[in-house]
């Protein structure tokens, strides 16, 4: 772990008006005759007097410029001296400045990260799946097609214009099976591949739509592949590239593109659309040399060429198999007339894809070993570069030619973009692709509109990425994965996918120290903290938890993968042992008590496997109860002591569904039931979306568990005590002693997958979308008690605001100074900070900081849901949009209403919840709150200045973009009370009087008891004995049982008080 501190280098730092006065040291100076002189000799010394030495440069640069120090600018000397010669010129200056900033602007350019926004499912016309997607230039069109032959033609926003079935009159429709689809931009044509060995070439701008032009036939294999490039400069030259399933890649290259593809038929007249046939013998044998010729090569073998890519600017083809070695093979032509000359590259696993960038004459390729490789042309002994961090077989990758990145999928449906410069992935995406076992997958990236086209089989996927608003604040350099609260320092700790950790101070916002390359090349995906909260426990995607001191030494490493890359969600951190989650449908376990070595390996979780699906979340509550969620929305409650699954939790009737059809009868008949009362207040939902509403397809995966603190009488007569969340928008309330679903309700709507955290008071629900939208409910007396069927109205909303400007990946809640607060992070690469409830205070990292105060903040009215009022067309003007960026009422209710009533909490109640507290703040995303005690939020009557209110006021866009900022009106001079411009009239005698009044005389102390109060003076002796007769034979009889067991070496009483002791806790 390195310790890194950000300081931005002065060249960085220099404004226009800073070079200018630079520009001066360099112009001669003195009287016009000097000038004139001086001039002339520049002409001839060339401009030696207009250059300065290291020292002179640095103590008149810094004085002219009046920022930096000398040591700086004797460094900036130095990087522009690169060949010492100990002087510094303007030209050699400004050069260097101009390379520097070019290169910065260009590292910048390719480190933005697109902000994708939820994944929207096409109404695809393909029942098949999906052999090619390409794009059409003018008009800007796009083509899909289905292995049936069904082709899609849809606008260029993405809208399905028509489709159609291809035609060829050779085979029957029912065995039409087409493999491949490549765009002929420059001669507007389309060519296909089918499994009858044939390359139709079908005309876009034909009077009859989509009609054949060219039939290739004849071929010796089944062509699978296809590639086209054509030379920008002259069109007329172009290149086809066919792979097949025998191992063979042909090329055929065109002389006259834009007048003819091959030669026409001389005998006898030609319709206008029909269609040439031309036998593949006839183009081997040259034929058509006039127009095109052939170039093949068989270097693969007998195996199927995946994919095949010509190189224009090589004038050469790569192409890639499973097989391996040779796997990756490129061929080229020496000299006009000569065969292929081919060269295998040293792979050691089969490859799915390839891409190729031309810029920087790189080559990459998918690799089935996880991992993508990147290739120079001209080195096949190695790659230039690996890019690790796919746990799955990588199937397909594409270059965004316009930021020097790299678009790679994996087969568990995860997208990762990398920046080729620094080999680093700066983005992961997953969770929101369909999931199905086995799929065909297709990728297609349009830079221009930054949309990105991804096929799954017979389903088209497209993910579209947000405008940038401009420069923003962040609090890291990557999306920020997890945040927690350590309030033994006072300060909160960060962390994101490029394993790097920072500490911030949470009166202020200030940076107080980072922590680079925890992990390595992997990603942190979550922390957690001990109960002593000295250990900070992190886990990357390389299977490994690591456990640290706040100084940076790391004291243990944890095999949690067992050796191997693995998906880490959840560290729970417990007294006697430490569970990890996320990979699998087993839990990991390692034991504390063993913890005397630097590698741990995991222990045996007693319990076995009890899901069917990976385990994804988990929450405890002491003594020993704990819950585990997995991907198929199953919950399992165990005993933590023994380790055995004790029951299991699901939804009514969701174990039976099979298909879309059968979600929506049960919806039917769910909607049918009737809902149980509720507060006239709770806004009505009585038709919930089917889950996965916000995703591609049906999910019911799981993503957060929380308990909720609760008196036990309330868990017994059937309430609510647990909470969960995931990927269909629904926030589930579960009785985990019935095992009975509560209650549900759609929290955040259009939205798929959405997370939640609760205050240990078990108070606030907090819930965050992937649109950046934070929401505050209030759960304290929600479900306290059963009714008839499962109830589906929401609580009472109390804030709803938009602290981040994409997806939030963590909420965390917390106690500071008496006061409640709600952190959050988001792949916007912020750390936000909120009261509870309440607006934003400020993003962490921010330039002006913040100073935490005891603000008093009554709990606010019900807030009416937005999505709510979208979907109804009109705004309701109860709830107003406050200068504090959330919505809320027009106004508090009274004051006995709206102010929390007055609480006594007992020390060992305080206790027993901080324990539960620390319990549940080890999970990735936890608790880490006590209870909220009335009065310790802030007002509503606040107004004081936010931190960032200087560039709120210039900002249209972004979470302050509905703040409005205004003068206060002036207060008129108030008139003076009658009494205290006229003294006198009210108060003559003490007016006229010279002297003042004594006071009056203090009254005599009453006397002191001599004796102590002594009850048994007041009570006859019979009624004492009679009073204290039982409870003297009970401690007597308690005294012999003490003796009784301290004669057989142990003690009763002391299980007794450790029992208690531990309740309190």
């Amino acid at each position: 772990m390195e310790t890194h501190g950000e300081t931005e280098l002065l060249e960085c730092r220099l404004c226009t008006e800073d070079l200018v006065k630079l520009q001066g040291l360099f112009l001669p100076v003195g009287d016009p005759a000097e000038e004139g002189s001086l001039g002339r000799e520049e002409g001839s010394l060339g401009r030696e007097e207009g250059s300065l030495g290291r020292e002179e440069f640095a103590e008149r640069a810094w004085a002219a410029v009046g920022r930096g120090t000398p040591e700086e600018y004797g460094r900036l000397f130095d990087s522009v001296d690169v060949s010492r010669e100990g002087r510094l010129d303007w030209t050699r200056l400004t050069t260097f400045l101009l390379l520097k900033l070019c290169e910065q602007d260009e590292q910048a350019r390719a480190a933005t990260v697109p902000r994708w926004r939820a994944p929207r499912s096409l109404p695809s016309p393909h029942r098949e799946p999906v052999q090619g997607v390409v794009l059409l230039p003018n008009p800007s069109r796009y083509l899909s097609l289905s292995r049936d032959g069904v082709l899609g033609v849809w606008a260029e926003d993405l809208g399905l214009l028509r489709s159609l079935r291809l035609a060829n009159d050779t085979i029957k429709p029912k065995d039409l099976w087409a493999t491949a689809m490549v765009a002929l931009p420059n001669v507007h044509k389309v060519a296909v591949a089918f499994t009858s060995k044939e390359i139709c070439f079908y005309d876009l701008l034909s009077k009859q739509e989509f009609s054949c032009q060219y039939k290739v036939q004849g071929l010796t294999h089944t062509p699978i592949t296809l590639h086209y490039w054509f030379n920008p400069e002259d069109p007329d030259q172009a290149a086809l590239s066919v792979g097949d399933v025998g191992g063979k890649v042909c090329v055929m290259c065109f002389r006259t593109a834009l007048i003819s593809l091959f030669e026409r038929p001389s005998s006898g007249p030609v319709e206008q659309d029909a269609t040439t046939l031309i036998q593949w013998a006839e183009l081997t044998e040259g034929q058509h040399s006039s127009c095109c010729y052939i170039a093949t090569h068989s270097a693969h073998g007998h195996s199927w060429v995946r994919r095949v890519r010509f190189l224009g600017p090589l004038e050469a083809v790569v192409s890639c198999t499973w097989s391996c070695p040779g796997s990756l093979v490129l061929a080229w032509r020496e000299t006009k007339g000569s065969p292929l000359k081919v060269t295998h590259f040293n792979t050691q696993t089969g490859i799915s894809d390839l891409d190729y960038h031309p810029s920087l004459n790189l080559i990459a390729t998918a690799g089935l070993n996880n991992h993508v490789y990147l290739w120079n042309p001209y080195v096949t002994s190695k790659p230039v570069g690996v890019l690790r961090g796919h746990m799955n077989s990588v199937v397909a990758v594409q270059f965004v030619l316009g930021k020097r990145q790299l678009l790679s999928f994996s087969k568990d449906k995860v997208l990762r973009l990398w920046d080729v410069s620094s080999q680093l992935c700066i983005q992961r995406v997953s969770g929101v692709f369909p999931k199905s076992q086995e799929c065909q997958t297709l990728l297609l990236f349009r830079e221009e509109h930054s949309r990105l086209l991804l096929s799954f089989n017979g389903q088209l996927l497209l993910l579209e990425a947000r405008k940038e608003p401009g420069r923003r604040v962040t609090s890291h350099e990557s999306p920020v994965t997890c945040v927690l609260y350590n309030a033994l320092f006072r300060q909160v700790i960060s962390s994101d996918t490029s394993s790097t950790i920072t500490c911030w101070l949470m009166d202020t916002g200030q940076k107080v120290k980072q922590f680079t390359r925890c992990h390595g090349d992997a990603e942190i995906s979550t922390m957690a903290l001990d109960g002593t909260q000295t250990r900070l426990f992190t886990a990357g995607t390389d299977g490994i938890v690591k456990v640290w001191d706040f100084n940076g030494h790391c004291h243990h490493r944890l095999n949690a993968g067992r050796d191997r890359a693995a998906e880490i969600s959840q560290v729970l951190v417990l007294k006697r042992t430490v569970l990890v989650l996320g990979w699998e449908r087993i839990i990991t376990v390692f034991r504390p008590a063993v913890f005397s070595k630097f590698f741990v390996q995991p222990s045996e979780w007693q319990g076995g496997v009890q899901h069917r699906d990976d385990v994804l979340c988990a929450a405890f509550r002491p003594p020993q109860t704990l819950v585990t969620g997995s991907y198929d929305g199953e919950i399992t409650v165990w005993n933590n002591s023994t380790e055995n699954a004790l029951r299991k939790l699901r939804p009514d009737g969701q174990r039976g569904l099979r298909s879309k059809s059968d979600g929506a009868a049960l919806r039917a008949n769910q909607s049918a039931r009737p809902d149980r009362p509720s507060a006239p207040s709770a806004p009505s939902d009585s038709s919930l979306p089917p889950a996965g509403q916000g995703g591609p397809e049906d999910c019911h995966a799981i993503t957060k568990l929380f308990f909720l603190e609760r008196h036990k009488g309330v868990t017994a007569a059937g309430g609510a005590d647990l909470v969960s969340c995931g990927t269909s928008g629904l926030v589930r309330f579960w009785n985990t002693t019935h095992c009975s679903l509560v209650a549900e309700f759609v929290a955040h709507r259009r939205s798929g997958s959405i997370i939640l955290t609760v205050d240990g008071g078990g108070r606030y629900l907090v819930t965050a979308d992937v649109h950046g939208g934070v929401k505050v409910w209030d759960v304290q007396d929600y479900c306290l008690l059963p009714g008839d069927g499962v109830l589906r109205r929401a609580p009472r909303l109390l804030t709803s605001l938009r602290p981040h400007l994409d997806s939030v990946m963590h909420l965390e809640t917390c106690v500071h100074g008496d006061q409640l607060f709600l952190l959050s992070t988001s792949i916007d690469c912020t750390v936000a900070l909120s009261y509870l409830p309440g607006h934003c205070v400020g993003i962490f990292g921010q330039e002006e900081h913040w100073r935490l105060g005891r603000v008093e903040c009554p709990l606010p009215n019900e807030v009416q849901d937005e999505e709510e009022v979208e979907e109804d067309g009109e705004v309701t003007p109860a709830s107003p949009i406050t200068p504090q960026g959330h919505r809320s009422a027009d106004s508090l209710g009274p004051q006995g209403s709206a102010l929390l009533g007055e609480e006594v909490i007992l020390a060992e109640e305080k206790d027993h919840f901080l324990e539960v507290g620390r319990a549940e703040k080890s999970c990735c995303v936890a608790v880490a709150a006590r209870l909220v005690e009335p009065g310790h939020a802030p007002k509503a009557t606040d107004r004081r200045p936010h931190a960032n209110a200087r560039l709120l006021a210039c900002s249209s866009v972004g979470t302050f973009s509905e703040l409005a900022l205004t003068e206060l009106e002036s207060v008129e001079d108030l008139d003076k009370p009658d009494f205290v411009s006229n003294p006198h009239l009210y108060f003559g005698r003490m007016w006229d009087s010279t002297t003042p009044t004594p006071p009056p005389p203090t009254p005599p102390k009453p006397p002191t008891l001599k004796a102590s109060f002594d009850e048994r003076s007041l009570f006859p002796k019979e009624v004492l004995q009679r009073v204290e007769g039982p409870s003297l034979a009970g401690r007597s009889q308690l005294a012999r049982g003490a003796k009784r067991n301290a004669g057989h070496g142990h003690s009763r009483r002391h299980k007794v008080n450790f029992t208690g002791a531990f309740k309190i806790k």
